[in-house]
């Protein structure tokens, strides 16, 4: 951020990047005969004694792959798998991908002395990690850290109750870093999008429930999936005092259910918040121009607009053979515990999104949008012991909702999809047996760490559940 001309140049492309795509939804230049899905992987990178390990650039020098890309830290990474179309053996291609890539980058940390590990949050980091000096050397960090600590006027600071209360002030973004996440994106067309995206929201809190995967964070038992407060958090430009409740956090479940189009979504973004990063070039083409060319233009200045506003559920624009489309993004997942775990968890969302607006065409009308805010904060915190209130307004355990309604609903959707029958059953049955006998990752790690009561050190526990979670990732089993 440079502020002042610089600013108000920024804007005028992003405005300028929006009635362009204004004018491509009029001109119904989407695609729409297919549907993709796609995934983001971040990962963990830990030592021999199994701390966090410094080595993601060293990693990266060894992998000669685009999809293997930095992430905040230089503890984290972060590969992205090429997108699928759905049906048939889409789920199989997702999880062969995930696990090819996954071992082409454990094969380089293990040849630098590190592992690569799926984990919402690993237990072993800790607030002397998240040092200036561990951010990745890239001028986007740099700028972000500088520009969100700007923004605040102060430390960040974590505040947040579970089993146990966690207070912390720190000088830099990286307390965002010590979340990792499996992201999983959703293509659909213009006119489907409102319905879709309202769905995405409606049913975040049974498909977050369902996978939580975050209880500890410093040693502290907090919530069930703990990334969601921290992110929230962290990335969160509000100063105290008087005009807090004026604004809004940029991580975000959001406002309101959507009406009609993509465009509101964006526009609330662009009102509410200042622009942080700014597209790097200053000669990026004029958008209306390409599209009088007939050229599909890449929307750049948006783009840097919209990296930097984190909903929960977030629009995405793509170019794809020379054809846009949009794209949901799920970000609520975390990382871990095994690929088996997360193709399941995309297989549940993907199919909810498939049924969904056909089951619940009206959802804004039957579910307060408070309500599904409320619902999604309270699986965030309390996983499978969570009460949700659906459709009828009345309040349901997760858990039963979870294996009554929205199971066969995905299932459907999958079906609907021409998704294999075999695939079907066998990510849906891992769900179902996760949620029927309440073991959901978050609540393994927190057993575990009370059969280790009183048995050695606090940093020694840690370490042990840390290598427990890395051997039961090395299983494969979900």
């Amino acid at each position: 951020v440079d502020g002042g001309e610089g600013d108000r140049l920024a804007m005028q492309r992003v405005l300028r990047d929006l009635d362009a795509l204004e004018r491509m939804l009029e001109e119904d230049l989407f695609e729409t005969d297919r549907r993709r899905i796609g995934c983001e992987q971040e990962l963990f990178l830990i030592d021999d004694k199994l701390q966090p390990a410094a080595v993601a650039t060293d990693v990266l020098e060894i992998i000669d792959d685009p999809r293997v890309v930095p992430e905040l830290a230089r503890f984290n990474l972060e590969y992205n798998c090429d997108p699928v179309e759905i049906g048939s053996d889409c789920l199989r291609s997702l999880e062969s991908q995930l696990s090819n890539i996954y071992s082409k980058v454990d094969n380089a940390c293990r040849a630098v002395g590190a592992r690569a590990t799926m984990a919402g949050i690993c237990p072993t980091v800790d607030l002397s990690h998240l040092t200036k000096q561990n951010i990745m050397p890239h001028p986007r960090y740099h700028v972000l850290d500088e520009a969100l600590r700007r923004l605040r006027g102060d430390d960040y600071e974590l505040r947040i109750d579970g089993a146990d209360e966690l207070t912390v002030r720190h000088p830099s973004v990286m307390l965002e870093s010590v979340n990792t996440s499996f992201q999983v994106h959703y293509q659909t067309t213009p006119s489907e999008f409102a319905a879709a995206y309202n769905v995405a929201l409606g049913v975040a809190a049974p498909v977050l429930a369902s996978s939580v995967y975050s209880p500890i964070l410093f040693g502290k038992r907090l919530w069930n999936e703990t990334r969601i407060a921290i992110f929230q958090q962290v990335v969160d430009t509000r100063s105290e005092g008087a005009g807090l409740r004026d604004f809004l956090g940029r991580v975000r479940f959001g406002e309101s259910w959507v009406d009609s189009s993509v465009l509101e979504v964006l526009r609330s973004d662009l009102a509410r918040f200042r622009q942080i990063l700014h597209a790097t070039s200053d000669n990026l083409p004029d958008p209306m121009k390409e599209l009088d060319a007939g050229r599909v233009p890449k929307l750049s200045a948006w783009q840097a607009f919209n990296s930097t506003v984190y909903r929960w559920m977030r629009p995405c624009f793509g170019v794809t053979d020379g054809k846009p489309h949009l794209r949901i993004e799920n970000r609520v997942l975390p990382s871990g515990p095994t690929i088996a775990d997360e193709v399941a968890n995309a297989a549940f969302w993907i199919g909810l999104m498939a049924e969904g607006p056909y089951v619940w065409p009206d959802l804004s009308k039957q579910l307060e949008f408070r309500d599904a805010r409320g619902n999604f904060l309270r699986a965030a915190r309390d996983g499978l012991s969570a009460q949700m209130i659906w459709i009828n307004g009345e309040e349901h355990p997760i858990g039963e909702l979870i294996v009554q309604e929205f199971l066969p609903v995905a299932r459907k959707g999958l079906a609907r999809s021409g998704i294999d029958a075999d695939d079907i059953a066998r990510n849906l049955g891992i769900i179902e047996d996760r949620v029927t006998s309440r073991k959901t990752g978050a609540k393994w790690m927190l057993r575990t760490v009370a059969q280790m009561r009183g048995s050695g050190t606090r940093r020694s526990r840690l370490t042990g559940l840390t290598r427990a979670m890395l051997q039961n990732q090395d299983s494969g089993q979900p």
